[in-house]
């Protein structure tokens, strides 16, 4: 079988078509749609008001920079967002290696865990712990944001985590144990390291969607990006230009994670930089 030899013209035309050019792609596209949706709303008579829209991002006074509402609110966004992605990605590793163990109990609770999670929806998660059984574990309105995103987003990093570890060559347990490692310290410093860097992708996905899930957080009166905004809506009735503001917030935050986790996967795939053990 022949392979069609890569050419520095071919290199070249790949390096242009990167991350930059998608993003360029997709504003491009954002673009269009705003400029219809636009003509749309002059067409009901809707007059935009974007001047009113920094004063509610920040302010000004004798003190300096002052954060406005929407700031308050990335800011609770991005908290529970970090918080619950470390509790996700741990919950995932830990029911991934459940249901790889030849431990039965675990791997029935694993199984358990996910068939609940992935099966019902996560508003009616977040309502079970806050008001179910945030009464009984003395959980505040943060915590049962948390709680409810981690278990839910952590039951989808599990597939990712479980797919990772099972595409792991036979050859590299060989090797680990012809050199004396146990099943833990296999895992450890052998088969975990390279599935984390398989799996980087899926899991980048994961965490994005994870924080436009955070949204629906509002809806137990945490005071977030989403409920500061509907806040601000009810008392300015500037709709369009607020959740175009948003949204505009929810992108820049994506995009920059995208380009931390590419970079990230970059430097585990370099050959100078093989070495993951923890």
């Amino acid at each position: 079988m022949f392979t069609r030899p890569v050419t520095s013209g071919t290199m070249q035309k790949n390096k242009k078509k990167g991350p930059l050019f998608d993003i360029a792609q997709f504003l491009l596209l954002l673009a269009i749609i705003f400029w219809f949706f636009s003509r749309s709303v002059e067409d009901m008579g809707y007059h935009w008001q974007w001047y009113q829209i920094p004063r509610y991002l920040y302010t000004f006074d004798d003190a300096g920079f002052v954060a406005g509402p929407l700031l308050h609110g990335l800011g609770v966004t991005m908290q529970i967002s970090a918080v619950s992605l470390v509790f996700a990605f741990s919950i995932g590793l830990i029911t991934a290696l459940l249901r790889l163990s030849n431990s039965a109990p675990g791997k029935v609770v694993a199984r358990l865990y996910l068939e609940i999670s992935r099966n019902t929806p996560l508003l009616i998660q977040l309502f079970f712990l806050y008001f179910v059984m945030g009464p009984i574990l003395g959980l505040d309105r943060f915590w049962a944001a948390v709680l409810a995103l981690s278990l839910f987003e952590g039951a989808y990093a599990s597939e990712i985590f479980r797919s990772g570890i099972v595409s792991v060559e036979k050859g590299q347990w060989e090797a680990a144990h012809s050199l004396g490692l146990s099943y833990k310290h296999a895992y450890r410093l052998v088969v975990i390291p390279q599935a984390i860097r398989r799996v980087l992708p899926p899991l980048a996905s994961q965490a994005i969607s994870l924080i436009k899930d955070s949204a629906l957080v509002s809806t137990i009166a945490v005071y977030d990006l989403t409920m500061a905004t509907q806040a601000l809506i009810s008392e300015t009735f500037l709709t369009f230009e607020l959740w175009f503001t948003v949204a505009l917030m929810y992108l820049v935050i994506t995009i920059i994670l995208s380009f931390l986790v590419s970079s990230l996967e970059k430097r585990l795939s370099s050959p100078y930089r093989m070495d993951l053990s923890f």
